[in-house]
């Protein structure tokens, strides 16, 4: 038997009478609901960026990096018995002598000064890339600010007449955002002075803009592209960027074509939870924050895990992962890694619609500067293979070194 799409359609034949009981606008969804399923496809070139898919591997790597600097911001080094035992900390899963060892090209290790100890230090290529992100902190530090209140100016949760988010939570969001980490050990001191820390009444530690106007001057990126193409700015359509070779039904057309002429909501207006979650005026709500809060990321890209953590906080509903998967032209959601990444297609598909992160060049000399681990680790077999008259297992190698610096470390305490 054919399979067939199907689509159920729910009448809200009541819903005109009851929003305008409540509300005093008019985001009155007029359709009824379709409850489509788009089908996913494969996009080749998403799936090769590797400043999106690196991004996981990367971020260990700098976590490292920073701690080894914060420790010795002079000689750049500290013994692997620093580290050893932080290795969760970092978000390492293996021995973390292992785990530098596989990346000569951002760690080099050395014979310590006393018991012959290994120490790891930063290589010069390392150590230039970190000072050039230093500088990139300070002189787009404005940008990177705003970014902290607008990612604040989205969320539904007051404190009073401002804006809150829990710490733990923005926290989480900080690699995404490509926030330096002072900005978060100290809020009120390390920022502009416009934010304030509070206590929320769920016992969390929460950071609030102080200045709650500022929401009624920020525009959304959907906004501002908007206005430069003369749109009209109350019904904003979406930029759609379909998959190739996909074709969809003409009653999902319809729909969609529906869809795009509905009010946009920006995500920085006050939330209002009378807009019945299970309307097309709602999910459009959730698309346009989505694509707001992936438009400030470095990558504009997050695992999707991660963005459902927000959920409580920006007012998401609970199948807000929904959102990825019926609207394909706006997300694509990539499998590589043993995760589910969802990507913002317009800020790869068309050049200059999105402002790029401040951040992200510097992430991508980072990524090739870590490839060139894998080709010093070939140079190296081959030269044991020289030496020796045999295949050498490197894995083999370093799990044996590492049980002698153990030994070596045992020995010396």
């Amino acid at each position: 038997m054919t399979r067939r799409l199907i689509l159920k359609i729910h009448p809200l034949s009541s819903q005109k009478t009851i929003l305008s009981h409540y509300l005093p606008f008019s985001y009155i969804q007029k359709h009824s609901y379709v409850n489509v399923y788009m089908k996913w496809k494969q996009d080749f070139y998403l799936e090769s960026i590797e400043s999106v898919h690196r991004s996981i591997e990367l971020r260990p790597i700098l976590a490292l990096k920073n701690y080894i600097v914060s420790v010795s911001p002079q000689e750049y080094s500290i013994p692997i018995s620093a580290v050893s035992k932080k290795g969760i900390h970092f978000g390492v899963h293996i021995k973390v002598a292992r785990f530098l060892r596989q990346y000569p090209s951002v760690f080099e290790e050395f014979t310590g000064p006393e018991h012959n100890l290994p120490w790891f230090r930063l290589t010069q290529r390392a150590i230039e890339l970190h000072k050039e992100e230093r500088d990139v902190y300070r002189e787009f530090n404005d940008d990177l600010v705003l970014r902290l209140k607008k990612l604040i100016l989205m969320s539904c949760v007051g404190f009073g007449e401002k804006k809150v988010l829990p710490l733990k939570i923005i926290k989480g969001m900080q690699w995404y955002l490509g926030f330096p980490d002072e900005f978060l050990t100290d809020p009120e001191k390390n920022l502009d002075g416009s934010f304030e820390v509070v206590e929320m009444s769920d016992g969390l530690t929460g950071l609030a803009v102080k200045n709650n106007n500022l929401n009624d001057r920020v525009l959304s990126v959907m906004q501002k592209n908007a206005i430069k193409r003369g749109w009209d700015n109350e019904t904003i359509p979406f930029p759609i960027f379909p998959s190739k070779g996909l074709r969809l039904r003409r009653k999902i057309i319809d729909w969609w074509d529906e869809f795009q002429k509905l009010p946009y909501i920006s995500p920085y207006e006050n939330y209002n939870s009378q807009i019945r979650p299970d309307s097309d005026a709602a999910e459009k709500r959730v698309v346009g924050l989505l694509h707001e809060l992936l438009s400030l990321f470095v990558e504009h890209c997050a695992e999707r895990r991660k963005i459902l953590c927000l959920r409580k906080y920006l007012g998401l509903p609970q199948m807000v992962h929904k959102a990825f998967e019926r609207h394909t032209h706006i997300f694509y959601l990539s499998l590589k890694n043993k995760t589910c990444t969802a990507i913002l297609k317009e800020a790869y598909f068309e050049k200059g619609a999105i402002d790029t992160h401040p951040l992200a060049k510097v992430r991508k000399k980072y990524i090739k500067l870590v490839k060139e681990s894998t080709f010093i680790l070939k140079r190296r077999r081959f030269s044991n293979r020289a030496c020796g008259g045999g295949s050498v297992n490197v894995n083999a190698i370093h799990c044996e070194h590492d049980d002698e610096s153990e030994k070596t470390e045992l020995e010396a305490s």
